[in-house]
């Protein structure tokens, strides 16, 4: 599949939960509509979260975390205290995402 690939786990990320979250809400998601072409579909990053979890790569609190401030569309901030555990699980659910993302294409 071709398309301009993501800059980051997070902006594939984002992209992903907003896509879910119109789909829920009753959007008809299809592919090659968007104002850019990507070189996936928003389920295939979902897919890879999956995976990971499945794999025991991720934990339930990664996904609380991914989900919560995916809805958000901002990672936590480091710098407020109560989101420093929430940071902490983010980074650490994109260092074991971003190298699959990477190997499919799906980043840069």
């Amino acid at each position: 599949m071709s398309g301009i690939p993501f800059d980051s786990g997070e902006e594939a990320w984002f992209w992903a939960v907003q896509a879910q979250d119109a789909k829920a809400a009753g959007a008809r998601v299809v592919a090659g509509l968007g104002l850019v072409q990507r070189p996936c579909e928003p389920a295939d990053v979902l897919r890879v979260v999956d995976r990971l979890y499945r794999r025991r790569l991720l934990t339930r609190d990664h996904l609380h975390v991914l989900v919560h401030y995916g809805r958000r569309l901002a990672a936590p901030d480091v710098t407020r205290p109560r989101e420093q555990r929430a940071h902490g699980l983010w980074c650490e659910a994109f260092e074991r995402v971003n190298p699959v993302l990477r190997e499919k294409g799906i980043l840069q």
